[in-house]
């Protein structure tokens, strides 16, 4: 370990590792409890576009995602709260196009064609020390938000229709978690790529979920879990030469199912 640790590289995506796994565990408990998991895989694919659009104008590409990932966020969740079309045929076309738009305009970006599969598959040990900044302070962010609207977010969770006759601002909430999720997708996007952010986000909430009900409680075990699935996955893809995102990937659903049969074992087990 202490020889791992000696490269620069490495020492970042364990800090990164440890960053993302703190918006994970926040943000992934609150899209799994309410629900949201098609709008947060529709916001990653669509952030390509942003990524295609910012080499063709020659802008940071993370800017370009952070651009097109809050619009598509902000744009799915009005769709979903607001219109009469059935939202997941809306946030599917969304997600096809925010795609064929990042291709297309990588396609248009003149000379050298940039390699986008570290955005598409992640790409941790080259997370540099300005990603790491940029991902302090959108854990920053979502922690404040989290902190200052908890009992909101859990009231909206477990049952919106009485949140509204309390009169919780349930709109605005959807709003601040669905720009939240736009946050944590560009901040992914480095970790394990835009196609397998859904399942980074997603899995530690869900195991959570099978064991607990509290949703503070199924933050910091979504956290602690995700923490293990993004170190252990780095581990093993240092040691067998594995591509990193995928190996965490592997791991977390790995997890998943184990913690599945598991809770089947336990609900079979007569009581003592």
């Amino acid at each position: 370990m202490s020889g791992i640790l000696s490269y620069g590289f490495m020492q970042n995506a364990l800090a990164a590792g440890v960053l993302v796994s703190l918006a994970c565990g926040v943000i992934g408990t609150l899209v799994v409890l309410k629900r949201m998991v098609f709008i947060s895989s529709g916001v990653a694919h669509t952030a390509y576009g942003g990524i295609g659009m910012a080499f063709y104008f020659g802008v940071n590409p993370m800017l370009g995602a952070l651009t097109f990932s809050l619009g598509a966020s902000l744009l799915m969740g009005y769709t979903q709260r607001k219109t009469r079309q059935r939202p997941d045929t809306l946030i599917g076309v969304m997600w096809a196009i925010g795609m064929a738009i990042g291709i297309i305009f990588t396609d248009l970006t003149p000379g050298y064609k940039p390699d986008l599969m570290s955005y598409l598959f992640g790409s941790i040990l080259a997370v540099t020390r300005a990603d790491l900044w940029m991902m302090l302070v959108v854990d920053l962010i979502v922690i404040g938000i989290t902190i200052l609207f908890f009992k909101e977010f859990q009231a909206t969770a477990f049952d919106e229709a009485f949140a509204r006759t309390r009169n919780v601002p349930v709109d605005l909430l959807y709003v601040i978690l669905v720009t939240m999720i736009g946050l944590a997708v560009v901040m992914l996007m480095r970790v394990v790529g835009l196609i397998m952010i859904i399942a980074l986000l997603t899995i530690p909430a869900a195991i959570g979920a099978l064991f607990l009900k509290s949703m503070g409680k199924i933050m910091w075990l979504a956290t602690g879990l995700s923490l293990v699935f993004t170190i252990g996955g780095l581990l093993l893809s240092y040691a067998f030469n594995l591509t990193s995102g995928a190996t965490i990937i592997l791991v977390a659903g790995a997890a998943y199912l184990i913690a599945l049969l598991a809770q089947k074992l336990c609900k079979r087990c007569p009581d003592e």
